[in-house]
């Protein structure tokens, strides 16, 4: 029987299942150990994130210009900044399966059922949960964070 808390958190010395342990981060879903297709890291994951919140915000100051010591116009600024960053996140994860920042860190975005698409809702799905920060954060044996769970996906390493 399981516990409560599931498999967020390990399960207790000895055990209580039958299963053998997992040795690699995806080994469950069938990824490779390491290379392209393994279970993308946090780190490049974090890194990709950072890169397309730079990406929205210097988009961003092509059209608003960023005024500091302006607080309604940062403000302002911001919420600009926000409504390109779901751009730049959902629309190319829709088609593509990643951002611009998890381009450029060689990571992406796949379904677990094998289709190539993510499509537009599970995209949403995790711009809106990437938006909440701890959704994104929290993560299970295979490398999956909750929005990764929710909606069916899994952040494979492309190189």
């Amino acid at each position: 029987m399981a516990r409560w808390t599931g498999e967020w958190l390990s399960k207790p010395a000895g055990g209580l299942g039958d299963e053998e342990p997992q040795r690699w981060r995806g080994e469950r879903l069938g990824l490779p150990e390491s290379g392209v297709g393994s279970a993308a890291g946090g780190g490049g994951r974090l890194l990709a994130l950072v890169l397309d919140l730079a990406l929205a915000s210097l988009v961003t100051s092509l059209f608003r210009r960023p005024v500091f010591n302006d607080p309604a116009a940062m403000q302002d600024y911001n919420l600009w900044a926000l409504a390109v960053w779901v751009v730049i996140t959902v629309v190319p994860v829709t088609f593509f399966g990643f951002t611009p920042g998890m381009a450029a860190v060689g990571v992406r975005v796949g379904r677990l059922d094998g289709v190539a698409m993510v499509g537009p809702w599970r995209a949403l799905v995790r711009a809106a949960l990437t938006f909440l920060l701890i959704p994104a954060a929290v993560r299970d044996a295979d490398g999956r964070s909750w929005l990764d769970r929710l909606t069916g996906t899994v952040v494979v390493r492309l190189r």
